[in-house]
């Protein structure tokens, strides 16, 4: 059996067989990226480490870092990395970078309830049900990228991920705006959209979305049985009928038409000549009632 060279730090101390097999050398690659970035910041406790950047190491697997328990910050971006299992007990992590693997599950990351950031673009997540129940859990979560990946074609996808994370306040770089979030509500949410359609001036109404009932028509009020219409006109009796069409013509509303009356307005020639006789023009008026 060999170890880890001495001028490792002694706490990632990883023993392996001479003849590692490939599980074992993918690990092993992953162990001296750490090893190399803990020399780079100057950390010498576990318990200090609180960032790392693993990115472009063309890592497929990726040490166990629970021992980080105030890890807040990890890049591991553009690796070939498949899944995200050596995050289980990192509690305190913030932010996360995952874009560019081929990550094609995210099982895990539902205790990571402290992410505020996640970034898992341009990876292979195709099941949307599963990706969604794991995000699910993260209420600290604002901005979180999924775009270019399979799930992505999912009906409604945007959507979908607005109405179960709705903390989120920024999606695939694109801020969420506040039509996206009512539309979620009608789209998604019948029981609440019918509660806010029926406030009216502070007041609940009947707004039934039900399509299946039938269409409820208002209630007309009978008119009383000796109801005649017509009793509030004047029945004033006139001896002479046409004193009464006359009457009744003048209570009438007056309607007025005005057009201009062109055999009084000049033409080109006349206006050319200039002669003295030329009437100004006139306005033609008919007033009916």
């Amino acid at each position: 059996m060999s170890s880890v060279p001495a001028n490792h730090c002694g706490s990632f101390a990883f023993p392996f067989p001479k003849t590692p097999w490939h599980g074992e050398t993918t690990l092993l690659r992953s162990l001296k990226a750490v090893e190399n970035q803990l020399k780079i910041c100057g950390y010498k406790r576990d318990i200090d480490v609180e960032e790392l950047f693993l990115s472009y190491k063309e890592l497929t697997e990726v040490i166990d870092l629970s021992k980080f328990k105030k890890l807040k910050y990890l890049w591991l971006h553009h690796n070939k990395l498949h899944k995200i299992g050596f995050l289980t007990r990192n509690y305190c992590l913030t932010e996360l970078y995952l874009n560019n693997n081929s990550i094609f599950e995210i099982r895990g990351l539902s205790k990571l309830t402290c992410l505020s950031v996640l970034q898992l673009h341009h990876n292979e997540l195709t099941d949307f049900s599963a990706t969604v129940k794991e995000l699910t859990g993260m209420t600290n979560l604002r901005i979180l990228t999924l775009y270019q990946n399979p799930l992505c074609q999912y009906n409604l996808y945007r959507l979908h991920i607005i109405y179960h994370l709705p903390g989120v306040k920024l999606l695939d770089r694109n801020q969420i705006a506040d039509k996206e979030r009512r539309s979620i509500i009608t789209i998604f949410n019948h029981k609440k959209a019918h509660t806010i359609q029926s406030i009216a001036f502070g007041k609940k109404v009947d707004a039934s979305w039900n399509t299946k009932l039938p269409f409820r028509q208002k209630l007309v009020r009978r008119l009383p049985s000796d109801f005649t219409f017509g009793d509030s006109s004047d029945k004033t009796v006139f001896d002479d009928p046409e004193d009464a069409v006359y009457i009744r013509s003048m209570k009438r509303s007056i309607m007025t038409f005005s057009s201009m009356n062109w055999d009084t307005v000049p033409t080109r020639e006349e206006k050319y000549l200039q002669e003295e006789d030329t009437k100004p023009s006139k306005m033609f008026t008919l007033t009916l009632r």
